[in-house]
């Protein structure tokens, strides 16, 4: 798994018996992690899966490879009550296969390992399992399986899970906190179907059946919500991409044969997307495998390596109707790559990781297209959220708790206001330092490359590269639901400024510019307020090019 310095693991003993603690829904994933999953970290997945097009069933064998952390006599995974469990097995370490009773509580699937197990030894368990998987009730954002058809009839079918957990069509340890180092993905489905999966291509198997199988491998930590299936007829554009770090990596898109051409004319940007990102945040972190696009009936993901793409090849697929003179949708799912794939959140609490630069790197884009005022009106079309949860709430939180709170455009909010206040330098640094803290990583591409973060993490980086004290920026505008408030008054040829924050008997030194007779001063506000004189014919304006977020006092 990525690095653990940020995850707490709790250090209770398993007892023999389980014992079932406070679960979440259903289909929700993460929250605090229970007693016996923290007592194992997950190093390998083998799952061997066949799908069923025509009767929406899958058939699936799991092999999970895991490290003891604290004593466990039960191993602990996830999969949805919709699917059967036919078996499991426990291997010893001869590597013999024994068959071993397992119990069924919810979601919850306990495998009894036969004797209690201490840290440091390995366990290899399997897991047999069938059925027809919960279908997606509107893809991405409430996922499952979509099965859907092409223009032309074909099976066209998809995987979503991030909000629901991986466990809706897999047995795994669900909890974005346990990567596994590695994995083997070998999907078997009929011909002429095409299964485009994450990692590298290793061998197609063709079968007498008229069945094929594609054997893929992960060679780097993955996100479990991240593994996906997509599956359909496709046609590939391929290409290559001469990294910044040295060498070049496999790019390549998956194509609905009916929108072949399509693929071929958004192929050079989604290449330019990619130089574009190395230039900022550092080289394409998953290049041992391979940079991948899959067309999908949903609207997009960022799975790792293999980002599903749902725009329909128009610009304007996620940016309510305006075409900013790209594909937004595509710029979205591969910033992920870096903020969430190549760094991820250890709990969901720190999903704004993931979604702040996932949404900004948009307007940064249009920026680097075409100038400073495109990136300003693309940050005030994004400027509209409610202030009425956290960003980044300091308890745990499952995904679809985190999701409640603004995390997309707030977050880029936070982004922008902060890019004003620590300078264009520091901002840069920063963003880089955050995906790659030594820059001896950008050369790195076996899995050590790859990390959990918090937002504690992202408060220390933009210090150091600063120099500034930025704990108030942070816990007023990530910790608090409400905003600043900044009251703006002009009486008697005098401007009066005055920040007042949401945390009481906080310090909220943030500088506000302010442009008088075209001349423009960065104002820095006493806790108290601070009061301008001006000229009769002075029209005093404030922030005038929209870098801060708060609220107008009143």
């Amino acid at each position: 798994m990525k690095s653990t310095k940020t995850i707490f693991l709790f250090a209770i003993t398993c007892l023999w018996a389980p014992q079932l603690l406070a679960q979440t829904a259903v289909y929700d994933s993460g929250g605090e992690l229970m007693a016996e999953q923290a007592a194992y970290d997950v190093t390998f997945y083998d799952l061997r899966i066949q799908v069923f097009p025509g009767e929406q069933r899958i058939e699936g064998l799991l092999r999970a490879e895991a490290k003891v952390v604290q004593p466990m006599y039960w191993l602990v995974l996830d999969l949805d009550t919709l699917l059967t469990v036919n078996g499991t097995w426990r291997f010893s370490e001869a590597g013999k296969r024994e068959l071993r009773p397992f119990r069924r509580e919810g979601s919850k699937l306990w495998i009894d390992l036969g004797a209690t197990h201490q840290p440091g030894q390995k366990v290899t368990t399997e897991v047999a399992y069938s059925g027809k998987p919960r279908k997606a009730p509107r893809a991405p954002w409430d996922g499952g399986f979509d099965w859907s058809k092409t223009p032309s009839g074909a099976h066209w079918i998809a995987t979503s899970c991030q909000g629901e957990g991986a466990d809706v069509w897999w047995p795994v340890k669900d909890h974005v906190s346990d990567e596994p180092d590695s994995m083997a993905l070998l999907v078997r489905v009929p011909d002429p179907l095409v299964a485009a999966c994450n990692g590298r291509l290793r061998q197609t198997e063709k079968h007498p059946d008229g069945t094929s199988t594609y054997h893929w491998f992960i060679s780097n930590p993955i996100n479990v919500y991240n593994v996906a299936l997509n599956i359909a007829p496709y046609r590939t554009i391929e290409g290559t991409m001469d990294c910044v770090a040295g060498g070049q990596y496999p790019v390549v898109f998956y194509v609905l044969p009916e929108d072949y051409e399509k693929g071929q004319k958004l192929f050079p940007e989604i290449l330019e997307h990619l130089r574009f990102f190395e230039k900022f945040v550092g080289p394409y972190p998953f290049r041992a495998d391979k940079y991948g696009v899959a067309q999908t009936p949903h609207l997009g993901m960022e799975h790792q390596s293999i980002i599903a793409y749902g725009a329909n090849f128009n610009n304007t697929s996620m940016t309510r109707g305006k075409d900013w003179g790209f594909d937004a949708l595509h710029q979205h799912e591969l910033a992920h790559e870096w903020w969430g794939n190549l760094v991820t959140n250890s709990d969901w609490r720190d999903m704004w990781l993931h979604e702040r630069f996932g949404s900004y790197m948009q307007p940064l884009y249009a920026e680097q297209l075409y100038g400073k005022e495109r990136y300003r009106e693309y940050m005030q079309s994004m400027r509209r959220f409610s202030n009425t949860l956290p960003i980044a709430p300091r308890a745990s939180k499952t995904s679809k708790e985190i999701y409640q709170a603004p995390i997309y455009v707030k977050g880029a909010w936070v982004l922008h206001t902060l890019r004003f206040l620590i300078g264009e330098d520091a901002f840069f640094r920063a963003l880089r330092r955050m995906a790659y803290p030594d820059p001896a990583m950008e050369k790195i591409t076996d899995g050590r490359q790859t990390r959990f973060a918090t937002t504690d993490d992202f408060l220390s980086i933009c210090e150091a590269e600063s120099g500034m004290q930025l704990d108030w920026f942070f816990e007023v505008y990530l910790r608090q639901a409400a905003l600043p408030k900044l009251y703006s008054k002009i009486e008697n040829q005098t401007l009066t400024l005055r920040w007042v924050s949401p945390v009481e008997g906080m310090p909220f030194p943030m500088p506000v510019e302010v442009e008088i007779d075209d001349k423009r001063q960065r104002i820095q506000i006493p806790a108290d307020g601070i009061t301008l004189k001006l000229g009769k014919k002075d029209k005093p304006v404030v922030d005038p090019d929209g870098w801060l977020l708060f609220e107008v006092g009143k």
